[in-house]
């Protein structure tokens, strides 16, 4: 993200009472990002990645724990739109699992009868 878009986003999404702060390109990076401080202590990074899409990784203590995927379209966002779409994700949804999903098997079918089952009523 360039540094003169990002800074107007912080802005108005500050004007809006979300606690935004510009984040600093760190090494190997060239771009700026916008980063969220949410209430439970976790922070968004909003165009860390230098893509052009919208997306954000969310991160508590550094550690990855979800992340907001990438918003069709987000390329071509104006300011407007960008800071709708931070403002208002989803950030306690995360989209990553960190356990693979239950493995749906069919069931077997109930055992076959034992042979004195069958055989009960032939008694006479």
């Amino acid at each position: 993200m360039q540094e003169s878009r990002a800074r107007r986003l912080v802005e108005t999404l500050r004007a809006r009472n979300v606690f935004a702060h510009l984040k600093l390109p760190s090494a190997g990076r060239s771009g700026y990002a916008v980063r969220v401080v949410l209430p439970d202590g976790r922070e968004a990074l909003w165009g860390d990645d230098g893509s052009a899409a919208l997306k954000a990784q969310v991160m508590r203590d550094g550690v990855l724990v979800g992340f907001v995927d990438s918003i069709p379209g987000s390329e071509d966002f104006t300011d407007e739109q960008a800071v709708e779409a931070i403002a208002t994700a989803d950030y306690d949804r995360p989209i990553g699992r960190s356990e693979p999903p239950p493995v749906h098997r069919p069931v077997p079918p109930p055992p076959a009868p034992s042979l004195t089952q069958r055989f009960r009523g032939l008694r006479g």
